[in-house]
């Protein structure tokens, strides 16, 4: 059994009312998630962020500020039955793409990462994104949302 608390650095990648997310794919189709990732041990939470966005979306990042906080303790969620001794801190860093970036193309992408797609705002509800509470500020204003938004998923 796993007792350690994970931390994870997300990115909050908005451009044109669209975005950008890791898209991935299981028995029940299609799903979204921020990029970003697992902090190691010696690396700064932008650091992590940095590094994990160039493996997944294959460029460069401008950090902003810290926009949501989250936790995710599985044995409370729906995916229970294979998540039951996962808890991870995510922390949602506002971001910019490197404007000098030609294309996103991942270089080191998660297993079971099949590509990036960058999602429009307005029609968020249609699709499967974790965390799929997040879906309500990203319709809103993101700046009237709290910051630590609880155990979510």
């Amino acid at each position: 059994m796993n007792r350690t608390i994970r931390t994870s650095i997300k990115a909050l990648i908005i451009e044109n009312e669209n975005i950008l997310l890791i898209k991935k794919k299981d028995d029940e189709g299609y799903y979204y998630l921020f990029p970003g990732g697992g902090q190691e041990h010696g690396e700064t939470m932008h650091e992590a962020l940095r590094r994990e966005c160039l493996e997944e979306l294959g460029c460069e990042i401008m950090i902003e500020d810290l926009t949501f906080i989250r936790e995710y303790i599985g044995k409370n969620h729906e995916h229970a039955e294979w998540d039951q001794d996962v808890h991870q801190n995510e922390y949602m860093f506002h971001c910019h793409l490197n404007k000098d970036v030609p294309q996103i193309e991942p270089s080191n992408p998660d297993d079971d990462q099949i590509g990036t797609e960058w999602l429009p705002l307005s029609e968020i509800d249609r699709f499967r994104v974790y965390p799929q509470a997040l879906k309500q500020w990203l319709k809103g204003d993101i700046h009237k949302a709290p910051i630590y938004l609880g155990d979510i998923n």
